[in-house]
């Protein structure tokens, strides 16, 4: 690992531990150690998932501009009921255009659209992508701040109807025309608000 992916890593990092202290009371880690060891192994998870971004395929040159699809959004967007075939879509269409997509799903995705839990490799099968490309998050963790992280240090846009507002202060690239990817079904099946500009660059 070169050292601006270790420092890339380390951001990430730091930004979940920083925010899980955040959601700690001062008197709970006062009081319990365990508090803290709790915010510290679930900070390292974060860092370990996003070396599998960072650090392999889908950070790799030669592929595309990196898109991250908001898996867990992207499911419902056709007949507003969760299933793979709009994301199926999405991928299929963003690889034509010259995109390299990888998917961030909530813990519970699995559970939406196949009656159990799916790890990162479950889904990659299912959507035809590389393990690499596919990042389950742990239980109890929203993906948001996966995706708005993964995002930020991959300099990658993000296909999502969700406006992520609670996190705007945070991340206020959010608000910049064009980061955030709507999609969604027509008379013409699948489109996404893809700007012109962006596609060359991606084919490019």
């Amino acid at each position: 690992m070169n050292a601006a992916s270790f420092r890339s890593l380390w951001l990430i990092f730091m930004g979940e531990f920083e925010r899980l202290l955040g959601l700690i009371p001062v008197e709970a880690i006062a009081s319990s150690p365990f508090a803290l060891l709790a915010a510290c192994l679930v900070g390292v998870c974060a860092i370990a998932l996003a070396a599998r971004w960072l650090t392999r395929r889908g950070a790799r040159r030669g592929q595309g501009a990196p898109l991250i699809l908001d898996g867990s959004n992207i499911l419902y967007w056709k007949d507003k009921t969760p299933k793979l075939e709009p994301l199926r879509e999405a991928i299929r269409m963003l690889r034509s255009r010259g995109y390299a997509p990888g998917v961030v799903f909530d813990a519970n995705a699995g559970y939406l659209v196949a009656g159990g839990y799916l790890h990162h490799d479950g889904f990659a099968k299912l959507l035809g992508l590389p393990s690499d490309n596919v990042m389950v998050v742990p239980k109890g963790e929203p993906a948001d701040v996966f995706i708005l992280n993964a995002a930020r240090q991959l300099g990658a846009r993000i296909v999502t109807n969700d406006r992520y507002r609670d996190w705007a202060d945070r991340y206020p690239e959010v608000a910049t025309p064009g980061y955030l990817i709507k999609g969604g079904y027509g008379e013409n099946g699948l489109w996404l608000d893809l700007p012109a500009a962006a596609e060359k660059s991606a084919a490019a």
